[in-house]
C-alpha cells in the first residue's frame, strides 16, 4: 500500500525533511511530478490523490511501489493516455464514416485502423499493471492479482477489449476474403466507445489553472458539435445507398446514379445537409424523400433542439461570466439609488454609498475576500504579514513592541479601502476597532455647538481610533477620509487578547499611548474624558502588571456604568493599567450624601492604609470602613475588579 502524494505545502514545510528526502531513493511515479526546476506542478492539484481525514499513513513505506507497477498519476502515463486521445479523436471520424463508405473500409484506411487497435491493444495490457485508488481506505493498491481482477470484472474490460478486435482483419485472416457486408461497420462503431477519454481529458482540462477554462469549454463545445454533424451526416447518407430505389433518396433526387460518385462528392452532400439542418436554416433543396428519411429527420431534429439549447447555453454563460461583476454592481447601484429615494437620505450621505459600493467593486481584484477566506490561517497569516508588517511597526503606538506582538496583531487585522469625504468612524459611536492608515489621509473632526470643528489630520502609518478603544469610552472625535484611503482594523477584542499574553508590550504600549496623548493639542484633550486627571496622577516609569488592555469610562449620577461591553464581573486586571475603582465618601443606600457629584475615579493602590490615605485626600475626610456596592466589607483588595464602586465612611 501507499499514502496518495500531499500537498505542496505539508511537503515543504521544512528544509531538513527536503534534505532527508533528497538521500532517499528516487520516488516511484506517482510522486515524480516536477517541472524542469524542480518545483512541484501547482496546476495538477486538482488531479492529486488524497487521503481520507483520518486515514492512518506510514511515512516510512509511502514512497515505494511494487515493482512493475505504474503509478497512474506519473508524467510519463498522462502523456500516453493524451497520445491515446489523439487516436480516439480519428476512431470518432473513421468510424461512421465506414460505415457510410464501405470502400474506405476495407481499402485504405484499413491500415491505419489496424496501427489504432494495437496501441489500444497494449493500453489494455498496460492497465493490468497501473495502480488503483481504493475508496474506502483512499490508498493506492498497487497487488497484482487485485489491480487484475478490479479491471477484469469491471465493464471497461469487455468493452475495452470488443472495441479493440479488429473484426474485419481476423475475417481476411480466417477466410481469406473481405467480407461486404454490414455487420463489420456496425461492429466497428464499438470504437466510439473510447469517446469516454476524450470526456475525461476535458474534465481535466477544465481544473487545470495552466489552460483557460473559457478556451477550454469552447474547444469541446465545438468537438461535440463536429461529432454531432459528422455522425449525422454518414448515417443519413448510409440510409440513401441503402434504400431500394436510390432515387428516391435525399440525394438521389439531386446526383443521379450518386452511389457511384466518388467518396468525398458523397461526404460533402452529406455535410452540408447535416450542417443547414443542425443549424435550422433549412433551404429545401436537400429534403426527405422517403419514410425513412422522415422518421431520421424528426428524431434528429429534436435532437439538435437539445444540442442547440447545450451549446447556447454554454455559450452565453461563457461569454456573460465576464460581465457578471459590472451587472453585480449596477444592480447594487440601482439599489441603493431607490433605497436613498424611498427613505429620503440627505444628498451627500446617498453620495457617501454610491462612492463607497463603486469602490468595493474597483478593489474587489485586491481584497479578494472570498479567495483568502478560503485559504488556511498560515498563508493569510503570511500575505499580511508582507503587505502590513512594516506599516504597523512604524506606528506610535507599537514602536519597540516585541516582533512576535506585532505578528500576532497583522494576522488578525482586515484591510478596507475608503473613497474620499466618507466617515470612518463617527463620533460618540461605542468603539469597537481601532484603525493604521496604510496609504491615504483623513481628517480628524468634532461636532461642537451645532458645528464641524477641524482637529488634526492623520496620514500613513498614523492611527485612528484607538482612543476610544484603550479608553474603552465612546469616539471622542470623527474621522473623515481626504482621498482614496486604505486601512487596516483591528477589533478591540482580538487587541485585548493578544496583549495580556505579553506584559512587557502591554507596559511599553501604554507608555507609548501617554506619551502620545501628552503631545495632543489641548483642545482634542478637552474632549476625551479624565484624561487630564489621567496625566497628572499617572507615571510612566512605575507601571504595575495589570490583566485588560482596555480604561473604562466613570459611572454616571446614578453611580452605575454607563458603557456598554464593560462586564462587572471580569477578571482582575494584571497586564497594561492599574485596576480603577470609583470611591464615594457615604454608605451604599445613601444617594443624597454625594451632593450630585458620580464619586472619585482613582488607581486602587497596594493596601487598605493606602486606600484609606488616598480616600480621605481626595473626599475630604477620614474613613475606616470600606463597602462595595452591595453592603459586602471589603477586607482583600486583590478581590475588587476593575470599575467597581467602594464606599468608605
Amino acid at each position: 500500500m501507499v499514502r496518495p502524494k500531499m500537498s505542496t505545502e505539508r511537503r515543504s514545510a521544512s528544509t531538513s525533511l527536503a534534505s532527508e528526502n533528497r538521500s532517499r531513493p528516487v520516488p516511484p511515479l506517482l510522486y515524480r511530478r516536477r517541472s524542469s526546476d524542480g518545483i512541484d506542478n501547482l496546476a495538477t492539484v486538482s488531479s492529486s490523490l488524497l487521503p481520507a481525514f483520518g486515514t492512518i499513513m506510514d511515512d516510512a513505506n509511502s514512497l515505494h511501489l511494487r515493482k512493475y507497477i505504474i503509478a497512474p498519476y506519473d508524467r510519463r502515463y498522462r502523456w500516453w493516455q493524451t497520445f491515446l486521445v489523439v487516436l480516439v479523436v480519428y476512431s470518432a471520424w473513421s468510424s461512421p464514416f465506414e460505415l457510410a463508405f464501405k470502400k474506405v473500409a476495407t481499402g485504405s484506411l484499413l491500415p491505419v485502423d489496424l496501427a489504432v487497435d494495437a496501441f489500444f491493444a497494449i493500453d489494455i495490457v498496460l492497465t493490468f499493471f497501473v495502480a488503483y485508488l481504493d475508496k474506502s481506505t483512499y490508498l493506492l493498491v498497487d497487488n497484482h492479482e487485485k489491480i487484475a481482477m478490479r479491471y477484469v470484472t469491471n465493464l471497461w474490460f469487455p468493452m475495452d477489449v470488443v472495441s479493440t478486435l479488429p473484426f474485419q482483419a481476423i475475417y481476411l485472416l480466417f477466410t481469406g476474403k473481405m467480407h461486404k457486408g454490414e455487420a463489420f461497420g456496425f461492429l466497428n462503431l464499438l470504437r466510439l466507445w473510447r469517446l469516454r477519454r476524450v470526456s475525461e481529458l476535458f474534465t481535466r482540462l477544465e481544473k487545470d489553472t495552466r489552460f483557460s477554462y473559457f478556451w477550454t469549454r469552447y474547444c469541446k463545445l465545438i468537438c461535440v458539435t463536429l461529432f454531432a454533424v459528422h455522425s449525422a451526416g454518414c448515417f443519413y447518407y448510409w440510409m440513401a445507398v441503402h434504400h431500394k430505389t436510390s432515387d428516391d433518396t435525399w440525394i438521389g433526387a439531386q446526383v443521379h446514379d450518386f452511389e457511384h460518385e466518388s467518396i468525398w462528392m458523397g461526404y460533402t452532400y452529406s455535410m452540408y445537409w447535416s450542417i443547414v439542418t443542425l443549424t435550422t436554416v433549412g433551404y429545401g433543396d436537400l429534403h426527405a424523400e422517403n419514410t425513412g428519411e422522415k422518421v431520421f429527420n424528426i428524431f434528429y431534429m429534436l435532437f439538435n433542439i437539445g444540442l442547440t439549447a447545450y451549446l447556447i447555453g454554454n455559450m452565453t454563460n461563457l461569454i456573460v461570466h465576464s460581465a457578471v461583476r459590472t451587472f453585480a454592481m449596477r444592480d447594487a447601484i440601482n439599489e441603493i439609488l431607490r433605497y436613498a429615494s424611498k427613505n429620503r437620505l440627505p444628498e451627500g450621505l446617498k453620495e457617501q454609498m454610491l462612492a463607497h459600493m463603486q469602490l468595493k467593486f474597483k478593489t474587489a481584484e485586491l481584497q479578494q475576500e472570498e479567495v483568502l477566506e478560503d485559504l488556511p490561517k498560515a498563508i493569510r497569516s503570511s500575505i499580511a504579514q508582507h503587505l502590513f508588517h512594516e506599516t504597523v511597526e512604524t506606528t506610535y503606538l507599537f514602536k519597540g513592541v516585541s516582533d512576535d506582538l506585532i505578528t500576532q496583531l497583522v494576522s488578525e487585522m482586515k484591510a478596507e479601502f475608503f473613497p474620499p469625504k466618507v466617515d470612518i468612524i463617527l463620533q460618540n459611536e461605542i468603539p469597537t476597532d481601532f484603525y493604521v492608515l496604510v496609504a491615504g489621509a483623513v481628517d480628524v473632526l468634532i461636532y461642537k455647538n451645532g458645528t464641524e470643528q477641524f482637529l488634526s489630520k492623520l496620514g500613513a502609518a498614523e492611527m485612528a481610533g484607538e482612543i476610544g478603544v484603550i479608553f474603552n469610552i465612546p469616539q471622542p472625535f470623527t474621522v473623515r477620509t481626504k482621498r482614496l484611503s486604505q486601512v487596516i482594523r483591528i477589533s478591540h477584542q482580538h487587541f485585548k487578547q493578544m496583549v495580556q499574553q505579553h506584559n512587557a508590550d502591554g507596559k511599553k504600549i501604554i507608555s507609548n499611548f501617554i506619551q502620545y496623548l501628552k503631545g495632543l493639542k489641548k483642545e482634542m484633550l478637552e474632549e476625551i474624558p479624565f484624561v487630564t486627571e489621567l496625566l497628572d496622577d499617572f507615571n510612566t516609569e512605575n507601571i504595575a502588571p495589570i490583566e485588560g488592555s482596555q480604561f473604562h469610562e466613570a459611572p454616571n449620577n446614578s453611580g452605575e456604568e454607563n458603557i456598554e461591553g464593560t462586564s462587572p464581573t471580569s477578571a482582575p486586571s494584571s497586564d497594561i493599567l492599574p485596576v480603577r475603582v470609583i470611591i464615594h465618601g457615604h454608605r451604599p443606600d445613601d444617594k443624597t450624601n454625594d451632593g450630585g457629584k458620580m464619586g472619585k475615579l482613582i488607581h486602587l493602590p497596594d493596601s487598605v492604609e493606602d486606600l484609606l490615605s488616598l480616600a480621605e485626600k481626595k473626599l475630604g475626610k477620614r474613613g475606616c470602613t470600606i463597602l462595595a456596592a452591595d453592603g459586602s466589607q471589603v477586607e482583600e483588595l486583590g478581590a475588587l475588579r476593575e470599575n467597581d464602586h467602594l464606599f468608605i465612611f
